[in-house]
């Protein structure tokens, strides 16, 4: 047998070394023997492309290499190799450094193993070397194919490829040869038959519904073992059977129970008492009643057996529960009813966001005069302009009554007052009175009234504050010593916001609102008033707004001015003395008023449980940042609301609990 051993001993040599002991080799070793040779690899850090080129003479095999293919190879051998086995080793080390061996026809495809899985490789191991690319399709026959995937997933390096294809029930692996046998190997053991079945049992005096529901909630209880439920229970209440699926012992022990529990009842026992979940028992039972009564009056035959006229169905308030007296067949149809409407109603819950931004700014002048002459027949003049105020004449006529109950807040009036004048027995009289005032009012109100209410439930949120407003004033005169009694009628009014609200959920996603929406509230003006003004803006409307979406329903933008000129005439259009013959006032009065509602469907207690959660603690969180000490009392905390952790922490009460049934 012919050896030829390559040890390169330097950098400089070692590609000259390795390419004539190599065209030796090819040359020597026919002539020589007719044996297989064998082969000594020992490589220091060197290119992984020479040895290519090696692997290329030995074999025979022609390589196209990828330009990404940058590697230094260190391979030792201290015992020879057949041109077989240097391929395997080669192999080996293309998979050591994240290359793979492609193999199309007479072409070997050296790319990164990144890319493997976009070139066409082998599509069965069977011939293919370890280390090879293949595809392989797999026959599932007794487990779902996509149910194995999440299993053999950690399985399959990063470059491989593992897919399920559900209609088929096959799985479809990428790997290197060795891998996808590994694989194939864990799939048979796992794709192993059972021995479950599906056994279908009828019942001849219970309701499988009833029977079904009793099953179901003890074989849903969790295993002392830790072992997952292998059983399932189906009704079918047209043939009145049941399904069971599941291994033999468990159906065995099903088929037992269901034996035990569809037994005939006593003479004159034909009563059940079903305990309510959501429904109201005494609403249930009238429906119920009148229900099988109208449907024995329109068959209008005589009663028998099965006909509606045997039904009597009444509630008792106390535990919430519907006692029925009738025959198997129509107790079997009731209770389906009962079924299909005793059931957890969805809830809905509206915010409502009103937000109003108002603007009033008002301006006064004003001047009012008089001149009086010392003579009887010296000329008087007097200006008089009541919008601006009490003037001169007001001023007059209050002196000239002895200057008994005067009101000086109402003789001066808003704003400034500035008066100036000469009051002399004999000569020329005169007095001048200024008005002027600027006020300046904002408004700026965001209400958010959350509510929760039943589906096709009314609900309605009052929020606000009972306002006094002055109705009257009286006075009288006593009898002793003339004492007056004065005395005021007020009435209270309701001022805030009112939410009426009845929600309807359509099918999907959307609800059909009927909102009456109130809101009022106390007008804050530019200029001051003698009563309470009030604000009210009421909406009434029917809506269609999708789950969790926020829709307009309505609002108010008022932009309104309000200008008065008050002036003598000729005099007053003087320019700047006219002003002194004249009174000027401007109201402005900006409101932008705009409601909007945001509807969301709560069909659980777990996404009750969320808006709750998020409610509770913002409240909470307001309150913690507030948290300060309590003044003047050393050691007194604010109260703050506990954490939802020391809610859940406490053992629920169980209060849907379902007694037993006697029957």
């Amino acid at each position: 047998m012919k050896e030829l051993k390559i040890v390169p001993r330097s950098h400089s040599h070692r590609q000259q070394r390795a390419s004539l002991s190599l065209l030796l080799f090819l040359f020597v070793a026919p002539l020589v023997s007719a044996q297989e040779p064998t082969i000594t690899p020992n490589y220091r850090d060197a290119d992984i492309r020479q040895i290519v080129e090696a692997v290329g003479e030995v074999t025979g095999k022609n390589f196209i290499l990828d330009p990404r293919i940058q590697a230094k190879v260190t391979m030792l051998s201290s015992t020879p190799m057949s041109p077989e086995a240097f391929y395997e080793a080669f192999l080996s080390i293309l998979e050591v450094n994240k290359y793979v061996a492609i193999t199309t026809g007479d072409i070997v495809k050296i790319i990164p193993d990144a890319s493997a899985r976009q070139y066409s490789g082998l599509l069965s191991t069977d011939g293919a070397a370890s280390e090879d690319i293949v595809t392989q399709v797999i026959q599932v026959r007794n487990v779902g194919a996509a149910q194995l995937v999440p299993i053999l997933r950690p399985l399959i390096p990063q470059y491989g490829h593992l897919a399920a294809h559900p209609g088929s029930n096959m799985l479809i692996i990428s790997d290197r040869a060795g891998n996808v046998e590994r694989m194939m190997r864990i799939i048979r053991r796992i794709d192993q038959s059972n021995d479950e079945e599906i056994e279908i049992v009828p019942l001849e005096h219970a309701s499988a519904t009833e029977v079904v529901r009793v099953l179901t909630a003890l074989t849903q209880a969790p295993r002392a073992d830790g072992l997952p439920v292998t059983t399932s229970l189906v009704a079918d209440a047209r043939t009145n059977s049941i399904l069971i699926g599941g291994d033999k012992s468990g159906r065995l022990r099903l088929r037992a129970l269901v034996a035990h529990l569809d037994t005939p009842l006593e003479a004159g026992g034909d009563s059940q008492v079903r305990y309510l979940r959501y429904a109201d028992a005494e609403e249930l039972a009238t429906k119920l009643q009148q229900h099988f009564t109208q449907q024995a009056t329109a068959d209008g035959a005589a009663p028998t057996a099965n006909s509606g006229a045997d039904v009597s169905v009444w509630a008792d308030l106390q535990t919430n529960a519907i006692v029925v007296n009738a025959p198997p067949k129509m107790m079997r149809s009731l209770m389906s009813i009962v079924d299909k409407l005793d059931i957890r109603r969805a809830q809905v819950l509206v915010e409502a966001i009103i937000v109003e931004v108002q603007q009033d700014k008002s301006t006064q002048l004003g001047v009012t005069w008089a001149i009086d002459g010392s003579g009887a027949n010296s000329p008087i003049g007097v200006t008089n302009f009541p919008s601006s105020g009490p003037g001169v004449v007001q001023l007059a006529g209050a002196i000239g009554s002895g200057g008994e109950n005067i009101d000086p807040g109402g003789l001066i009036g808003e704003g400034i007052t500035l008066g100036i004048g000469r009051l002399v027995d004999s000569g020329t009289s005169f007095a001048a009175i200024l008005h002027a005032l600027q006020g300046d009012a904002n408004t700026n109100i965001i209400s958010t009234p959350p509510i929760v209410t039943t589906d096709n439930e009314e609900a309605s949120l009052n929020v606000g504050q009972e306002v006094p407003f002055v109705t009257g004033s009286f006075s009288n005169t006593g009898s002793v010593g003339g004492a007056v009694n004065p005395f005021q009628t007020i009435q209270r009014e309701q001022v805030g916001v009112k939410l009426v609200i009845t929600p309807q959920i359509n099918e999907g996603n959307s609800l059909l609102l009927k909102i009456s929406q109130e809101i009022s509230s106390i007008a804050q003006a530019a200029t001051g008033a003698v009563d309470l003004v009030t604000n009210e803006r009421i909406i009434e409307t029917t809506v269609i707004v999708e789950d969790g979406e926020i829709l307009v329903l309505g609002g108010l933008l008022e932009d309104t001015l309000r200008e008065s000129d008050q002036k003598v005439p000729i005099l007053g259009s003087i320019p700047i003395i006219g002003n002194l013959f004249r009174t000027r006032k401007t109201d402005k009065v900006k409101t932008n008023l705009m409601v909007f509602i945001r509807a969301k469907i709560l069909r659980d207690s777990v996404q009750t449980a969320f808006e709750t959660n998020a409610k509770y603690n913002m409240i909470r969180d307001l309150q913690e940042r507030n948290k300060k000490g309590v003044g003047l009392m050393p050691g007194a905390e604010r109260p703050v609301l506990p954490p939802l952790d020391d809610y859940e922490k406490t053992p629920p009460v169980e209060t849907n609990a379902t007694p037993d049934t006697d029957q």
